[in-house]
Parts: structure tokens; C-alpha cells; sequence
């Protein structure tokens, strides 16, 4: 490749943003930075920065969660999308691939690298003025929330919210938190017990009341299954969809009925 001249291209630089998401007093909460330099001093962000020329994508999303908040890498993590308009930044032309992060808690929270504050932020308030946030980060943060509202349809994705081990009633809060409603306790049960029969077992073991009150929660572990066998459905998204078709008439009722005439006088004998 001899041939090839690098600088007959316009240079641009890759950064990675990382939308850390999880659950405090049953609120989804995201993990934002203060920016302690231009540009958008002042400014929330989502944590994260430029990659290094010898570090993967995954490799720089750990890194700057680390440097900038001194929050480990969560077990769940994923690329959400890339972003790329070209005056997204005014340092210059800059692509940034997004990161989704769900951690059970996120705890030992401290800024630092180019950040002057890092702390959980209810998702709720944040996306009441999107524009606050710096860059494009509020469209960022847009599609990770409905990225998750998603993904808690039809994967086992609440149970990165919970940890290993959850109650029913935890498990439940993951779903409220997510699609911003309340569910029924026992409609919720009967769906994830026998509807998706195999999805997580027993501990034997038994947690105090959850706000319901009641008897003692039963503990239950997830058994590693990825997908659910029967799907959820955001209450919207199931009423979006309306009641079922109507059901097609069988032959006989789409058979036009006998005309009626006038009966003829029987032959006189």
C-alpha cells in the first residue's frame, strides 16, 4: 500500500459516550458529568472521551467510565448506536459510538480527568430539557431509554437493574421504572412464573415485604436465559395495537340468504 496517502483524506476523531443507567428508590437514574472544560464548560454530558489509537471501543468506554466518575465497567454493555452529524462538535468533525451500561447500583461516585462533578440524575428530570445536556447527549440519552423500553419487551435485561439474586416485587419495580407506569402484582407474577415457565428458580430464601406489604418475598435467581418465551408489552405499545381483527365469517354465514317470494297457490284438483 505504498500508494495510500492518509492526508488525502479529511481527518476526523472517534470518542465513545457511555449511558450508565440503573435504579435508585425505584426511579430510573442515569450517571452524568459535569464538564470542567470548554467546550460546554459547565455543562452535564454523559461520561466518556476520545479514543486512544491502540485501545478498542470497549477498551476506551471502561476507561474514560473510570477516569471520569471512578465507576467500573458494568457486566452489561453494549453499543447502542454511533452519531456522527457533522457539527455535532465544534472542536471538530468528531463520530462518537454510544454505550449502554446497566448497573445494579453505582456506588464510590468521584469526577475526575476533565470533569469537575459526576452524580445520578433522575431520568425524568433530565429528559424534561434534553437540550441542557451538552453535544448531542440528550438525543443520546433519548435512544438508550427507549432502547431499554425495548429491549425489557422480550430479553431478560431487568435482571441487569436487580443483580443475581431479586424478588418479584424488585423485578417488577425494573419494568414500572422503565416504561413509567404501574403494574399489577399478580398479572406481573403470573407472567413471569407461567407464562415464561423456566425463567428463573427458586432460592428457597425470603426477603422482608416489599411496599405492598404482605407476607415475606420469595428470592428468586435467574437461570440465564437471554430471551423471554412469552413477550411483555409496554401498556401504550398494547394499546396502540388495539382490540384483535374481527374474526373471518365461516362459508356458511358468508352465504347470501334465500330470496323470498310469494308463495304460489298449490295446483287446484
Amino acid at each position: 500500500m505504498t500508494d495510500y496517502d492518509p492526508h488525502a483524506f479529511p481527518p476526523f476523531a472517534v470518542t465513545v459516550d457511555i449511558v450508565v443507567l440503573t435504579l435508585v428508590d425505584r426511579e430510573l437514574h442515569v450517571l452524568l458529568i459535569e464538564r470542567g472544560e470548554d467546550p460546554y464548560q459547565g455543562r452535564r454530558s454523559l461520561p466518556g472521551g476520545f479514543v486512544k489509537p491502540d485501545e478498542s471501543l470497549e477498551q476506551a468506554a471502561a476507561r474514560e467510565l473510570r477516569e471520569e466518575t471512578a465507576v467500573e465497567a458494568a457486566p452489561y454493555l453494549e453499543q447502542l448506536g454511533s452519531y456522527g452529524d457533522p457539527d455535532r462538535d465544534p472542536r471538530m468533525r468528531v463520530v462518537t459510538v454510544a454505550f449502554l451500561a446497566v448497573l445494579r447500583r453505582v456506588d464510590g461516585i468521584e469526577a475526575g480527568s476533565d470533569a469537575a462533578h459526576a452524580e445520578l440524575v433522575p431520568v425524568r428530570e433530565v429528559m424534561a430539557r434534553p437540550a441542557d445536556l451538552a453535544f448531542d447527549h440528550g438525543r443520546i440519552l433519548a435512544d438508550a431509554v427507549e432502547a431499554v423500553r425495548l429491549k425489557l419487551e422480550h430479553t431478560t435485561l431487568a435482571t441487569a437493574f436487580v443483580g443475581p439474586e431479586f424478588t418479584l416485587s424488585e423485578l417488577r419495580s425494573v419494568y414500572e421504572a422503565g416504561w413509567d407506569t404501574r403494574l399489577d402484582p399478580g398479572n406481573f407474577r403470573r407472567k413471569m412464573l407461567l407464562a415464561n415457565e423456566g425463567l428463573m428458580e427458586p432460592t428457597g430464601e425470603t426477603r422482608a415485604p416489599g411496599p405492598e406489604g404482605g407476607k415475606p418475598a420469595e428470592v428468586y435467581r435467574s437461570s440465564g436465559v437471554d430471551y423471554l418465551a412469552s413477550p411483555m408489552r409496554a401498556p401504550e405499545r398494547l394499546a396502540m395495537s388495539g382490540p384483535p381483527p374481527p374474526l373471518a365469517p365461516s362459508k356458511a354465514a358468508r352465504k347470501p340468504a334465500a330470496k323470498r317470494g310469494r308463495r304460489k297457490n298449490p295446483p287446484s284438483k
